[in-house]
């Protein structure tokens, strides 16, 4: 595609940006767009992936006819079925008229299935016939219909791992992903991140008529340098927030910090040392803590059921001592629920270094715990989140001085 008619096509459809991973987006939907062919288009949400279906129906023979955009996720599952292929009256409880669903209403024309990946199996199984063969049998009924329905799909899922982990089919994924069109995220597009702040503030000037926002060169740099995990969406949400909320007009890096995260990694959940390493040992500790903590509630509750049982045998009822008929101690005795025994157990837990037990990892926990708080057991209890008894049961129990 000449760049004059990619200029064209971007001012038709409001895009901004000279990206190459944009251009060719682009290029391939206009390439793709006169066939009947199957599109596939991924990318994170909020990179606009929505607009790239709409230039393939635009520019397509059936542009004349209908374009219907169905968003996947937002349909209850057990409805999903009836919303895209119809039912017949009576078909479940509330069916008090039949339906004719999206593939019947827009035959002829062009169906957006956005969050295709969040579509269930048995639904899947449906889009693949409809795909293969262009027939759908509405739920309720047995008659075949026939549909000429050409399907752009969209996606944030990694399908080949929803693949491999039994939640998406492979033919029909082979069937939709015909011709792949990926949308490069917000981070990767550099320059383009400023000029959609500008696209975004000019708007709002001239809707609430108001002085423009104006970047620094640090506070450009700042905004090129964020990783904005929500896209184009995040973005477009800043600039509106800023351009009624900031108390000046010429925005520097200072008040931009107030609008978006210092930490340009903010989308990590957890970095420790540089991007490359990641220490698991504060994660590690967690686990030990919860599960000797879990160990001791364990016991405690069969201790403490035990006793119940010793009671019901010495019970006096009236005044008068009876002994408790077997069968009321029996149902006690259903109380006492088998718990996983976490005493020689590594299944719970994969130690990587030198521990080979459950055991050892209390001991450790313990030793490090008293070493933290210089060897004071009311702050190594807290800490451990155990009560002092516990913990001077452990000591005695593991032999720390």
């Amino acid at each position: 595609m000449d760049e004059a008619t990619l200029k064209r096509l971007k001012q038709r459809y409001g895009v901004i940006g000279n990206n190459p991973a944009l251009n060719r987006a682009l290029d391939i939907a206009i390439q793709v767009a006169p066939t009947d062919l199957s599109v596939l288009v991924t990318g994170e949400n909020g990179t606009g992936k929505e607009i790239f279906a709409r230039i393939i129906h635009d520019n397509s023979i059936r542009k004349n006819k209908k374009f219907l955009t169905i968003n996947c996720g937002s349909i209850p599952e057990g409805t999903i079925d009836s919303e895209l292929f119809g039912h017949e009256k009576g078909a479940f409880t509330d069916a008090v008229n039949e339906r004719e669903g999206y593939f019947g209403v827009a035959d002829g024309g062009t169906l957006f299935l956005d969050e295709v990946g969040e579509l269930p199996l048995s639904t899947q199984a449906r889009l693949l016939r409809v795909l293969e063969t262009g027939e759908y049998i509405r739920v309720g009924s047995s008659q075949v219909r026939k549909t000429n329905v050409r399907i752009v799909a969209a996606t944030n899922v990694n399908i080949p791992v929803a693949i491999t982990e039994r939640r998406f089919r492979e033919d029909l994924y082979y069937r939709l992903n015909t011709i792949p069109i990926h949308v490069p995220p917000l981070r990767e597009r550099g320059e383009d991140i400023k000029l959609l702040f500008m696209k975004f503030a000019l708007e709002m000037s001239e809707k609430y008529h108001m002085p423009t926002l104006k970047l620094t060169e640090d506070s450009a740099r700042r905004l090129m340098e964020y990783s904005w995990p929500g896209n184009i969406r995040q973005l477009k949400n800043v600039t509106e927030n800023m351009s009624i909320t900031a108390e000046t007009r010429e925005v520097t890096s200072e008040i931009l910090d107030a609008y978006i995260p210092v930490d340009r990694k903010s989308t990590e959940l957890v970095l420790h040392g540089n991007a490359q390493e990641h220490s698991y040992d504060n994660e590690r500790e967690y686990i030990i803590k919860f599960l000797l903590g879990l160990r001791d509630e364990i016991k405690d509750l069969k201790e403490s059921v035990s006793r119940q049982e010793e009671r019901l045998k010495d019970m006096d009822f009236n005044g008068c001592t009876s002994v408790v008929p077997e069968h009321a101690v029996q149902d006690v005795r259903k109380t006492n629920v088998s718990y996983p025994s976490f005493d020689n157990s590594a299944e719970y837990v994969e130690d990587t270094q030198e521990a080979t037990s459950i055991a050892d990892y209390e001991k450790n926990a313990i030793v490090k715990a008293l070493q933290r708080h210089g060897g004071k057991r009311n702050e190594a209890a807290a800490d451990l989140k155990i009560s002092l008894r516990t913990l001077y049961r452990k000591l005695k129990e593991y032999d720390i001085d």
